[in-house]
């Protein structure tokens, strides 16, 4: 999966507004969505990401491990590319029951619980086993509780997405923020990766992943940030020519699903879920991993530039910025130490 897909603002609806037009959200829905949700066995997928990343390759793995241990129990359908459902639409359609499957981020949840907004924030976490340790601990457990009872979203499991960096379209020296001042930096749509954005030093502009290539092709981005491995998926090293390792957000992605989906599944079909999905994050988490080993000498002999910047003083400038922002007045208190020391 390209990023930690981050919706941009649209009817996204809360848990009591679900609750209260229920009966109308079933009647909008199409005959073919309504039948294929109430049976409990189709699942569709919807990924703004390439065949070719690891994530979306998991999602074929995932569809494997269930067709392999629980055949005709499932029929796993993966959209690529955004196109069943484009990107930042997936909360939504998951939520009216047109959806099975969103690969959706810690900032997605954040624009309906803003207290959540403490996850998003910059040079948190530490590595892949630090988010595992937090979102699969004490945590992670009142974390999703809390986003199935107010989003109506299940999440089955956080897969890590890679340490993101940014990337710029012509070669730049970068020590510090003060160097990216002024520059055109795709981030998603949400308030939560502007902010990242802004305080990363750029200049945050919204524009949905499926748009970058294009973008950078065309001078009307300056650069993007992501995980490397994403960025060799998407060839946007055709695109643009230096990579500033910046590492300023270990990044992951939640495998959700419906409340309402899960609920109608069987204890054996949720076991199966559950099963393949571990298997699939197993899949990515150390595909990833490994490939951002390799990922920045695969880069220079694609002829960009891999510079290191002041680590430091992005992380000062960044988490400075996060902690004494408006979201920070809604974060839990306690949580921010809690989630350091996991």
């Amino acid at each position: 999966m390209t990023e930690q897909r981050s919706f941009r603002p649209g009817r996204i609806i809360s848990r009591r507004a679900l609750l209260a037009g229920a009966a109308a959200g079933v009647l909008a829905t199409p005959l073919l969505s309504r039948t294929a949700f109430a049976a409990g066995k189709v699942i569709r997928i919807s990924t703004p990401g390439s065949a070719e990343e690891w994530q979306s390759k998991g999602l074929v793995k995932f569809k494997e491990a269930l067709d392999r241990d629980a055949p005709g129990m499932f029929d796993v359908q993966i959209h690529f590319n955004g196109t069943l459902f484009g990107q930042g639409t997936e909360v939504e359609a998951m939520q009216r029951g047109n959806l099975e499957v969103g690969m959706i981020s810690p900032q997605d949840i954040a624009v309906l619980i803003p207290e959540y907004s403490i996850f998003t924030t910059g040079y948190l976490m530490r590595d892949a086993a630090h988010l595992d340790a937090v979102y699969d601990g004490d945590i992670g457990a009142e974390y999703k509780a809390r986003v199935a009872k107010d989003i109506g979203l299940h999440i089955v499991k956080s897969q890590y997405l890679g340490s993101r960096q940014v990337m710029l379209r012509e070669p730049k020296d970068v020590k510090t923020p003060d160097d990216l001042k002024g520059l055109k930096l795709r981030m998603p749509g949400s308030e939560a990766w502007q902010f990242l954005g802004n305080a990363l030093g750029g200049n945050a502009t919204p524009l949905a992943f499926e748009e970058i290539y294009l973008a950078l092709q065309t001078g009307t981005i300056d650069g993007l940030e992501n995980p490397l491995t994403d960025i060799i998926s998407s060839k946007f090293y055709e695109v643009a020519k230096q990579i500033v390792l910046t590492n300023h957000q270990v990044s992951n992605t939640f495998f959700a699903m419906p409340v309402a989906f899960w609920d109608s599944l069987t204890p054996e079909e949720q076991a199966a879920v559950l099963a393949a999905e571990i298997e699939a994050k197993k899949f990515n988490d150390e595909n990833v991993l490994a490939g951002e080993k390799d990922a920045a000498a695969f880069l220079e002999s694609k002829g960009v530039t891999v510079s290191t910047p002041d680590v430091d003083a992005f992380r000062a400038k960044v988490l400075g910025a996060f902690e004494n922002s408006d979201f920070a007045k809604s974060w839990p208190a306690g949580l921010l130490d809690r989630i350091k020391a996991a």
